[in-house]
């Protein structure tokens, strides 16, 4: 949720919902090279096995590879699931971390001509970033140097956020857990340390290596020791073999407009007069491979354009203050492709492939349109973008159909890497990849018209930083599936449905199925408490409409893996009913399988769970504890097998509402999730 004052509010609600909580090595210590290269491949997919998440998420064509499994001098940190650590961020909750002269050294599992680098540096001591070299040796030699930046990571403080690490608290009328207490109500006033909550460390860089290079070759990065080094944390190195450049020869080239590929001059207005003529002429508009300065949106109607590809044709921009907010309350502008507005009928016949838009945006501003696609687009299409350091990747103010988002690229947002916004109808994101986004990784917001008959489909959400990784806020009919989500940070889920943020009702259906999370369910700030990796949230209607939850995989989960929750204040108010559970995997759970802290019910068959580290239903349904059991109902449809050390997770004594409310029981790690 990138944008609203609905969002703000959430941010302060003192929601006091409670009574009153894989591959590489381990925490710490200098990982050695081994003898074997070939050993050293180590290929995972959010942090894991391929074999256990085989058919769910994005394939996009490059291999991950967490530098935990690389060989290094360097020190290995985590794994961490805290809020505001490094390896808390990192995939896998692992990385590593490296001072001057160390290293740490990948082996290509298969031929490469590219690779993309995952790293922390520091801070400037006032915030605003630093800049550093990551030296870049291919076998021992091919040498180049990488320059770092830290200038669009780092926030700090509270919702939403400051590029400022000496700041105070930026709402003292806020309740926050670090002292228990509204600080400007309280006497004496708590000491709150600096920086407060810092956050979003990492970012990415992306570096073609000249020539192919093969199977067992080695990509060496290294801090060096001259100056303006600095200890350098390295997460993960993604490695593709790109394809050569795309060549349109039928097509307007924006260079016969008067474009400037080398990024010395702004190209928008050309980009604009080479988009007008093949509108004209019904001919597509081709990008050719360079760097191109534009600064402000380019809106798009009924057109076709295409890049070279995502690493050779680069839309790269300044964020611009406006001289006046704009009638959005906009106060900057920056890159971006941007449909008509839809109360002025919106674009339509719109087609975006194979270029990146590279933004400039290091502050959160919930007003601003500064993402890298928007608008309203219907009978559309985007393939194969790459879209970094913008607010939001892609955000869609509807009403608005039939738009297909493939096999693109979203990283390093400030916010959203992708939000269908406001009555977004039969529409179609599939195969794609989002890490890193600051607020919802993928999102369905049916604020004030609804969202329909739309599926999220076979992608990749890793690591956002606040809130959820998939999040569906009302709709009829839509569907979430065969996606892979990993490592949500803090105050969110892999998964939410929620009825909140001004939302129209779920009403019809919601399919949520073949999903697979990991190391997901983070610890709630306001609450206290720890999250389920699929979280179910009552806060402004009852959620009732048909749910069904089928064939999904839960691993790894930090707390439980289920929860149904209704916020305090309207507990006795809203409910969470006709949601159903159906051949459901779930893997280790720090606490319960199910935590259930809402009056309604739910249905289970088929749902089995192993390493299960307490009681496996926490049921404090409404907290009003009556005497006839709790006021959510558990209904067993039968095979739900398996538990941990208290037992069967689903045992004949919690049926059908037996009340096991235990808010914070001690939490167990569980071991790695492995086949079934």
């Amino acid at each position: 949720m990138a944008r609203s004052s609905s969002r703000r509010a959430w941010r302060r609600t003192v929601a006091v919902i409670a009574v009153a909580a894989g591959v590489g090595l381990g925490l710490g210590g200098t990982a050695q090279a081994g003898t074997d290269k070939a050993a050293r491949a180590v290929v995972t997919r959010a942090g894991l096995d391929p074999a256990l998440v085989a058919g769910r998420g994005a394939d996009l064509g490059f291999a991950e590879q967490e530098a935990e499994n690389a060989a290094t001098n360097g020190t290995v940190i985590g794994p961490d699931r805290s809020a505001y650590t490094l390896p808390t961020e990192a995939s896998g909750r692992k990385a590593v971390t490296l001072e001057r002269g160390q290293y740490v050294e990948f082996t290509l599992p298969s031929a490469a001509n590219a690779i993309t680098v995952r790293y922390s540096i520091p801070d400037a001591p006032d915030g605003g970033g630093i800049t550093a070299p990551l030296d870049v040796a291919v076998n021992g030699r091919d040498r180049t140097t990488m320059t770092l930046t830290s200038q669009y990571a780092w926030l700090y403080n509270q919702y939403p956020f400051s590029n400022d690490p000496k700041a105070g608290l930026l709402h003292e009328d806020w309740w926050i857990t670090e002292c228990g207490c509204v600080p400007s109500v309280t006497t004496p006033a708590p000491v709150i340390a600096k920086p407060f909550r810092p956050n979003h460390f990492y970012d990415e860089q992306r570096l073609l290596l000249g020539r192919t290079y093969r199977a067992g070759d080695t990509v060496r990065l290294t801090v060096p020791t001259r100056a303006g080094a600095v200890p350098t944390t390295v997460d993960l190195l993604d490695s593709q073999l790109v394809a050569p450049a795309h060549i349109a020869p039928v097509a307007v080239n924006v260079l016969a407009f008067g474009a400037d590929p080398t990024g010395r001059r702004d190209s928008a207005m050309a980009i604009d007069k080479a988009i007008a003529f093949a509108r004209r002429g019904h001919l597509k508009v081709y990008i050719p491979p360079g760097t191109y300065q534009v600064n402000r949106h380019i809106v798009v109607d009924d057109v076709t354009i295409e890049g070279a590809g995502s690493w050779y044709t680069i839309i790269k921009g300044r964020q611009v203050t406006l001289d006046a907010p704009a009638p959005d309350g906009s106060v900057h502008t920056g890159a971006g492709f941007y449909g008509k507005d839809a109360s002025a009928g919106g674009s339509r016949n719109v087609h975006l492939s194979g270029f990146a838009i590279e933004g400039d945006v290091r502050e959160r501003i919930d007003t601003d349109q500064v993402n890298g696609i928007g608008g309203a687009l219907s009978d559309s299409t985007i393939e194969g973008l790459y879209i970094h350091r913008t607010k939001v990747g892609m955000w869609f103010d509807g009403p608005m159909s039939n738009l297909r988002i493939t096999g693109n690229v979203i990283t390093d947002q400030i916010a959203d890497g992708l939000n269908f916004h406001t009555g977004v109808t039969d529409s179609v994101v599939r195969n794609n990849f989002v890490r890193n986004s600051g607020d919802d990784g993928l999102a369905m917001w049916s604020e004030k018209t609804g969202n329909a008959r739309n599926t999220f489909d076979r992608n990749t959400v890793q690591t956002p930083v606040l809130a959820n990784g998939i999040a569906i806020y009302g709709g009829t009919d839509n569907t979430v599936s065969g996606n892979l989500i990993a490592d949500p940070i803090r105050e969110g889920s892999a998964l939410q449905v929620g009825s909140r943020f001004g939302a129209e009702p779920f009403t019809g259906h919601l399919w949520i199925t073949d999903n697979t999370t990991v190391r997901a369910g983070t610890y709630e700030l306001n609450w206290n408490i720890g999250l389920g990796a699929i979280w179910f949230y009552a806060l402004e209607r009852n959620i009732d409409a048909d749910i069904q939850v089928v064939g999904d995989a839960f691993l790894d989960n930090t707390y439980n893996a289920i929860m149904l929750v209704a916020d305090w204040p309207v507990k006795d108010k809203y409910s969470i009913s006709n949601v159903h559970f159906k051949d459901v995997r779930v893997d280790g759970t720090g606490t319960s399988v199910v935590s259930a802290r809402a009056a309604g019910s739910a249905s289970f068959e088929n749902v089995d769970a192993r390493n299960v580290g307490a009681v496996g239903v926490n049921n404090c349904g409404s907290f009003n504890f009556p005497a006839i059991g709790s006021e959510f109902s558990l209904i067993d449809l039968g095979a739900n097998n398996g538990g941990g050390t208290t037992g069967p997770w689903l045992g004949s004594w919690e049926l059908p509402n037996t009340i096991t409310c235990d808010d914070r029981p001690p939490v167990v790690t569980p071991p790695a999730p492995a086949p079934w």
